[in-house]
This record gives structure tokens, sequence and C-alpha cells, in this order.
């Protein structure tokens, strides 16, 4: 039985589901961000005990097609900027229509009505998001960052960092005040 967890976007989620589970005695074979596999059926009490746990934690169980499909949008995108560091050999679009099987279209629309913002600028604050913390980490220069991330450019990186933040990418670093957003609250 699969279970769709909402706001899991990070290991440490992942650690807080896997604990909540063998808490509760659930046994499960995979938790993976956005979901888990649970080895057996689970009666309504201990999903609805599951749920008051996750909720607890920032996390919550889903049941409904649409918002799992929004969380599966949001994850693969996560993974994609925060996980991994191989390049996209085709467009966001695409990508999305082959992992999720749903016409673009579809997903588009549904995500700007529940989210508030498109696809697009999902994945664009994300990985802004993941050049600050690149930057604060202070490991890679500019061109480096632009090419882990593969941006065209360092000056393609620059000016979308400065329109998604007000900053250039160099007053970034210097600012010691200004920290990340955390992802959930993306």
């Amino acid at each position: 039985m699969r279970l769709y967890i909402k706001n899991m976007v990070c290991i440490r989620c992942k650690m807080v589901v896997k604990s909540e589970l063998e808490n509760l005695g659930i046994r499960y074979s995979i938790v993976e961000l956005g979901e888990a596999e649970i080895s057996e059926e689970i009666s309504h009490e201990k999903k609805a005990q599951l749920d008051i746990a996750l909720r607890r934690q920032g996390l919550e169980l889903m049941d409904d097609k649409k918002s799992q499909l929004i969380e599966k949008i949001k994850t693969i995108i996560i993974e994609l900027i925060h996980y991994s560091d191989y390049p996209l050999k085709i467009n966001l679009s695409d990508f999305l229509i082959s992992k999720l099987n749903y016409d673009y279209t579809y997903m588009a629309n549904l995500f700007s009505e529940v989210q508030g913002t498109t696809i697009e600028h999902f994945f664009i604050f994300h990985k802004i998001e993941r050049v600050k913390e690149l930057l604060v980490y202070d490991e890679l220069n500019l061109k480096e960052i632009a090419y882990k991330l593969h941006y065209s450019s360092v000056a393609h990186l620059s000016n979308q960092f400065k329109k998604v933040t007000g900053l250039t990418p160099s007053h970034f670093k210097q600012l010691k005040h200004k920290r990340r957003i955390s992802l959930e609250n993306i």
C-alpha cells in the first residue's frame, strides 16, 4: 500500500516518517520524498494516528489525487534541483510528462490554481534557493555553481538571481543576516 505525504522536502523528512511509522508498528519497505510504501493494509484508526503524528512534524497524509499529483510535481522538482547532479536533457515540461504521464497543460493549470504560482516559477525559486545554499557554503565559485545547476552562463544565473531576490549573487554573499527560505515555505 502506498501512502502519499505532503511537505516532505528533505532527507530529514524521510527520517521523521520512518520514525513515526516505526513508533506505530507499521512496517514499510520504502520511504521516499512524498511517499511511503507500507507492507500491509492499515486500519482507518492507525492511519488517523499516523496522520496526527505526521502533522505534529509539519507533514500530513494526502488522500485526494489532485493533491498527490501536485506533491509529486514538487518532489520531482526538488529532487532534480537539490539531489541530482545530472543535467536535464529535455525541457522541464517534457520531463514532468515522462515522469507522471499527465498532460502538461492539466498539470500546469492544477499546480497554478492550488499553489498560486506556476511550475516554472516554483522551479526557478528552488534553483535560486540552491544557489543561495551553495553561495553560503562558499565551496564553489559562481561559475562552478552555474555549471552545477545547468545555467547557460554566469550572466544567466546572475540575472535570474537578481530578478528573484533583488540582489546580485555577490551582494547576497556579503549579507550575513539574509537567510535562506526553508524549502517547505516556497
